[in-house]
């Protein structure tokens, strides 16, 4: 379940990022930034459906997800294809928030 949240408020976050970007940016109609702003202030709230109660522990894994949603995001959104040190860099994000989330604790 804390995966589905992860994945969720990294497409709110940078989906949110990526209207507000576009409005401000490359001239798109103010209803892009502004349903970027509602869109960021749910990003805000997923987070706290996580069942580990630790905020720190939270964001800090969460982090390493976004760091590899933003990655495809770039790939499939804006067509720039990641190149093989954000594929490394990516994994050891993974391998970061693994521990992170859920290794045994006393």
């Amino acid at each position: 379940m804390s995966l589905l949240f992860f994945v969720l408020a990294g497409i709110a976050e940078i989906g949110g990022g990526y209207l507000v970007w576009l409005y401000l940016r490359e001239g798109k109609p103010l209803w892009f930034g502004l349903l970027g702003a509602v869109v960021l202030i749910l990003y805000g709230i997923i987070p706290t459906l996580q069942p580990e109660s630790n905020f720190g522990r939270v964001y800090a894994a969460y982090g390493g997800i976004f760091v590899v949603m933003a990655l495809l995001w770039g790939w499939q959104v804006d067509k720039k294809t990641p190149d093989l040190y954000d594929w490394i860099g990516a994994a050891i994000c993974l391998a970061g928030i693994s521990v992170i989330m859920w290794a045994p604790r006393r």
